[in-house]
Order: C-alpha cells, then sequence, then structure tokens
C-alpha cells in the first residue's frame, strides 16, 4: 500500500514537473536552450538517481527549476550540451549540499556554482566539482561562513590556491609595450 501510495506521488510529481519544463523551455528559448519532453524526462529520471546516490529528499518543486534559471544564460552552455550540463549540474549541486554539510542556502551554492563556472573554471564542470567546490566544502566544514553575507558571490578567490591575475605586472606590461 505504501509503495502505490509513493508511486502514485511520484507519477504526479513528474507530470507536474513536465508542465513545469514546458515553462522553463519558455523563458530559455531566447537563449537557445530548449529540452524534449524526452529529455525532460531523462532529466527527472537522473535527478531521482542523484537524490538516491546522495540519501537527500526534495519537497515541493525541488532545484531543477533554480538550475535551469541560474545556467541559461550561460556562455558556456549551448544546446548541445544543454542536457548533460543540467544533468551534470544537478549531481554536482546534491554532492556538495552534503559535502557542505547543508550549512548552505541552495541559493548560495548554485551563486557560488554559477560565479565559478563562468568566470573560474569558464565552462569545465570538472574542474567546478574537484577544484572550486571542493575547496569551497572544506572551507565550510572547517566554519568558513564569509558567503552568508555575500550570498554566495565573490568567494572564491580567498579560497584559491592559483595565482590568477596581477594587476600590477599588467600594467607593468603595458608600460613596457606602449610608453617606453
Amino acid at each position: 500500500m505504501e509503495k502505490q501510495i509513493f508511486e502514485l506521488l511520484t507519477e504526479k510529481r513528474q507530470k507536474d514537473e513536465l508542465a513545469l519544463l514546458d515553462a522553463y523551455n519558455q523563458k530559455t528559448e531566447k537563449f537557445g536552450l530548449t529540452l524534449t519532453e524526452q529529455e525532460a524526462k531523462e532529466l527527472i529520471v537522473r535527478r531521482n538517481e542523484s537524490l538516491k546516490k546522495y540519501g537527500r529528499v526534495e519537497f515541493g518543486r525541488g532545484i531543477l527549476d533554480k538550475i535551469v534559471y541560474n545556467f541559461c544564460d550561460s556562455q558556456y552552455v549551448s544546446q548541445d550540451n544543454y542536457l548533460a550540463v543540467l544533468t551534470r549540474l544537478q549531481d554536482i549541486f546534491y554532492h556538495f549540499k552534503n559535502e557542505s554539510q547543508d550549512k548552505m542556502t541552495d541559493d548560495e551554492l548554485l551563486n557560488f556554482m554559477r560565479q565559478q563556472f563562468e568566470s573560474v573554471c569558464f565552462g569545465d564542470l570538472d574542474y567546478l566539482e574537484d577544484t572550486c567546490l571542493e575547496r569551497f566544502a572544506k572551507a565550510v566544514r572547517e566554519g568558513y561562513q564569509g558567503f552568508t553575507e555575500s550570498g554566495g558571490f565573490d568567494e572564491y578567490e580567498s579560497l584559491s590556491e592559483e595565482k590568477r591575475w596581477d594587476d600590477e605586472l599588467y600594467q607593468s606590461v603595458l608600460r613596457e609595450l606602449f610608453w617606453e
């Protein structure tokens, strides 16, 4: 009996989500991104697998709509990789909700993910997952809370171990090239 109720609820939720994905398509098509019904179903199946894998439960609409809206205008997401990127992002999201011991809100984590995806990772999901988010989650587990004030924005630079941009060096080279 319980299994039947769970299956009915799951079936209803999936129907509701497919209707939502139609609404997503209306908003994302201006970025050249749409999901077919089959792709939407695959995304939902993969989400359910990810939830099970990470031992998570979602109530309400879940995280997929926020992932779609946060990443649909990314310069690194195209129609060719849209389904794969969404699938991977939701898996990464659930993984790092666990890794950060749920100390961040969904929005804080998504803001961090999006900003690093665009500016540090240049669309590389492996770098996002294996480097940026690993460092961030480790810092959060160790008590770092700076993200609460910033909402997850502009947090990585203090955690980065790589030297990125040296403004003084850049200015020096410009002077050498153009003024000397």
